[in-house]
């Protein structure tokens, strides 16, 4: 795991930053380990990040993970969500994303992570998420877009716990279907943080990616013909 700009002990890299600085900060942690292949394994809205690096660093990143991310188009609720973080109601905004997230979650893990660690950011850090988050999907569809402009493509699975709605898994089986390096799986969890209630499942299925065919034999990811 990495600090983040204003995360954890890491300095604060002035009175604002974006992804731009974040990207940055990880590739110099990815330069300063010396490692020749890295693996993102990111969460949520972290996934624009590793796609960066990828996009920056290529080979050197040969496969990515991501966590329980909005990766269809966005719905306009959360489009809303967005704005109001930005917005003077910013509080309100954080409050009734953390009441979603919590709906029927009972992992003192999960909730101690959402009450304590997130809620222990303040206004900049909020807002400043809500502009990070917006600009991106303005400037992709959506995630999955995003990935499918990477050229050539990489090996990327999407483990996922939430929604519930089984439409939400045969939309990516269906983009899966025309993009063979993409795979998504449903995780038997309930919250978006599945790593903190099924670290050991999730670490199986990330091992048993990383062993496949698909990351081990990446020249086999020729995109089908039109």
């Amino acid at each position: 795991m990495v600090d983040l700009p204003g995360h954890g002990e890491s300095q604060s890299p002035g009175p604002d930053f974006g992804n731009a600085t974040v990207v940055d900060t990880l590739r110099a942690v990815i330069e300063a380990s010396g490692a020749r292949h890295v693996v993102p394994v990111a969460l949520s809205h972290g996934g624009w990040w590793a796609l960066e690096l990828r996009r920056q660093l290529g080979p050197r990143i040969p496969a990515m993970v991501l966590l329980d991310w909005l990766v269809l188009e966005p719905p306009p609720p959360f489009l809303l969500a967005l704005k109001a973080l930005q917005s003077p109601q910013w509080k309100q905004a954080r409050d009734g994303l953390f009441s979603l997230w919590l709906r029927g979650v009972g992992s003192p893990d999960v909730i101690r992570f959402i009450r304590d660690d997130m809620g222990s950011f303040g206004e900049a850090m909020w807002k400043r998420a809500g502009r990070e988050i917006e600009k991106v999907y303005a400037q992709y569809a959506s995630p999955l877009e995003a990935l499918a402009t990477l050229s050539p493509p990489v090996p990327t699975l999407h483990l996922y716990a939430q929604p519930e709605d089984s439409a939400w898994l045969e939309a990516q089986r269906s983009f899966a279907s025309s993009h063979p390096w993409y795979q998504a799986q449903k995780l038997p969890a309930r919250s978006h943080f599945p790593m903190l209630e099924l670290p050991e499942e999730m670490a199986a299925r990330i091992g048993r990616f990383l062993d496949s065919p698909l990351v081990t034999r990446p020249g086999g990811l020729a995109p089908p013909p039109p």
